[in-house]
């Protein structure tokens, strides 16, 4: 198997080709997103997402949206024999991935990218991750994201999808009140996210199971290739 080094991203930001949602909603809150999402229990939640994904040796693995590389290199600590792949479009949090995995002496590939327009080949992909990312995305942009998602699968892979919504969104608090009041959020409410699943040609989307956790109300979802009999 053919493993790819971190790329190694400058600091400054370049123009991206489009805007986006930064990890942490503003450019200058980024070196506060690893500490906030340590404090608020992620790595815990990424851990179950990894392990709903059956993970397996010899697999090529995908997260959209990887911010600063935590779920990425959890995966590869998990599973060594996968090939890891992790696309971010900021670049600054793409450097910062590139720091940690060069630190950790792990094989990750980080790509600048946006999940509606993967830079991938058809069927490339045996898993696709994402976590606390979709909400970032306005509704043209989650369709078309789980579309290139489609396209990227293998027929016997699959999509795991963690975020905030489902039908744990129901539950009172503050959260849950910003998931009802929050344009990007309110997409995420019910059934949201398998709708869309279903209407990008995604096999047999489900909801998989729900945490109500410090960071709020997350559900995770689980999604076959188009076409493919999960």
């Amino acid at each position: 198997m053919t493993h790819h080094a971190a790329r190694i991203f400058p600091t400054a930001r370049r123009k991206a080709p489009r805007p986006f949602l930064p990890a942490m909603g503003k450019d200058w809150l980024l070196p506060l997103y690893d500490p906030v999402t340590r404090l608020f229990g992620v790595r815990k939640v990424h851990a179950e997402l990894a392990q709903r994904a059956g993970l397996a040796p010899g697999q090529r693995v995908l997260e959209i949206g990887c911010g600063t590389g935590n779920l990425a290199l959890l995966v590869k600590r998990r599973q060594p024999g996968a090939e890891v792949v992790a696309l971010d479009p900021d670049p600054a949090a793409l450097a910062r991935a590139a720091r940690k995995t060069a630190r950790a002496g792990l094989s990750v590939q980080l790509d600048e990218g946006f999940a509606g327009s993967l830079p991938y080949p058809d069927d490339s992909f045996d898993r696709v991750l994402s976590a606390f990312m979709f909400h970032h995305l306005d509704d043209g942009e989650k369709r078309a994201a789980l579309r290139e998602v489609g396209r990227v699968l293998r027929p016997e892979g699959s999509l795991h999808l963690l975020d905030f919504g489902g039908a744990v969104a129901h539950e009172e608090g503050k959260v849950a009140r910003l998931l009802h009041h929050s344009p990007r959020l309110k997409d995420n409410l019910g059934d949201g996210i398998p709708a869309l699943m279903r209407e990008a040609g995604l096999g047999d989307p489900v909801e998989s199971g729900h945490r109500v956790t410090r960071v709020g109300p997350s559900t995770f979802y689980r999604a076959g290739a188009p076409g493919a009999d999960h």
